[in-house]
């Protein structure tokens, strides 16, 4: 038995590609005393992996050339020697683009599959979902009546964004890149418009979904889309700025939008890491947990088939708009899992 790995090789330059991985054979590690050996079912891959491609200066260390590439992964114990593990046991860990691990057991987080499908610890209950309520609720501060935009609607954080805004009252308008995202979006998400900014003039759009002005937006994307809402805003707008996709695979930094209005308009901007809010999990899992059982949440998986082998190619896709909700590489059969699926 050999453990696949997938070798972060090369840094891009700008927009990643197959050719800055290699996958490799190596043994499977052994479980030391205290350690738990891990099998990996499932793989995250999240827009943020790119920065950890880079060596500019950011909130995490840069990911290690000649390493397997950093990643959250959902794993079944098959080996512990660890008395807060059983085999057996499902895991949440950070295990990076392999297919098995061993270590003391620090930072692992128990899943129980008959509370919720493994799946959503890495999506709807993991990391995408606190940076929504975090995001929306602390920074956002959303009232009832007011207008909430949040660019890439239809990805893992920006639709749960979107419908916790929809639960406090707010009218929602979401961006997506395509016509078949924005559909979703507005019948399945519930949201009140969605603009594809691909093809719809965005100085318009906005104007004709956001006739009170935007009081709150929720950016996942920066760029034109943020340029253009830049233009909208409210006095006392709130700006959680959650990500920046659209430039993170600039070779070189990009001019900015015009930020007058914000000073003009006293908006408050506000860049949000995640890790900085893990004391806000209870209340996000309560939360999360109870919307999700009345049906005031919905939430879609796009899980990948192929294994390690296809981890790049999916991870490149989410720089290509190709995922619509969360997506997941599976590793390995998940025996939690219902074949009906």
């Amino acid at each position: 038995m050999k453990n696949t790995q997938v070798i972060f090789k090369s840094r891009p330059e700008d927009f990643p590609s197959e050719d800055n991985f290699e996958i490799v054979q190596s043994d499977v590690p052994q479980a030391g005393e205290g350690q738990v050996l891990r099998k990996t079912i499932y793989l995250s891959v999240d827009p943020y992996m790119r920065g950890r491609m880079s060596t500019m200066r950011s909130y995490a260390e840069p990911a290690k050339l000649g390493e397997p590439m950093v990643g959250s992964t959902i794993s079944e114990v098959i080996e512990s020697k660890n008395p807060r593990y059983q085999a057996g046991d499902y895991v949440l860990g950070l295990d990076g683009w392999q297919a098995y691990a061993a270590s003391d057991g620090k930072g692992l987080r128990k899943l129980d599959p008959a509370q919720a499908p493994i799946t959503t610890s890495v999506g709807v209950l993991g990391m995408p979902g606190l940076t929504a309520y975090v995001g929306l609720l602390d920074i956002g501060r959303p009232k009832e009546g007011e207008t909430v935009v949040v660019s890439a609607a239809a990805g893992a954080v920006g639709s749960l964004a979107g419908q916790i805004a929809k639960i406090k009252g707010c009218r929602v308008v979401g961006t997506a890149g395509s016509d078949e995202k924005c559909t979703y979006v507005v019948n399945d998400l519930g949201f009140d418009v969605c603009i594809n900014y691909k093809t719809q003039d965005l100085k318009e759009a906005f104007k004709a979904a956001c006739p009170n002005g935007i009081d709150i937006y929720f950016d996942n994307v920066g760029g034109d889309v943020l340029d253009a809402v830049l233009k909208r805003i409210n006095v006392h707008a709130r700006i959680p700025l959650i990500g920046l996709i659209s430039q993170y695979c600039d070779a070189k930094p990009r001019p900015g939008p015009n930020l007058g209005s914000i000073l003009s308009n006293r908006a408050l901007i506000q860049g949000m890491i995640v890790f900085d809010h893990t004391d806000r999990t209870p209340d996000f899992l309560r939360d999360m947990t109870q919307w999700l059982r009345e049906g005031k949440v919905r939430y879609r998986e796009d899980i990948v088939q192929g294994g390690l082998e296809n981890a790049a190619r999916a991870f490149i896709g989410l720089f290509e708009g190709e995922n619509i909700g969360k997506r997941i590489v599976q590793v390995a059969p998940d025996p939690t899992r219902k074949e009906k699926r």
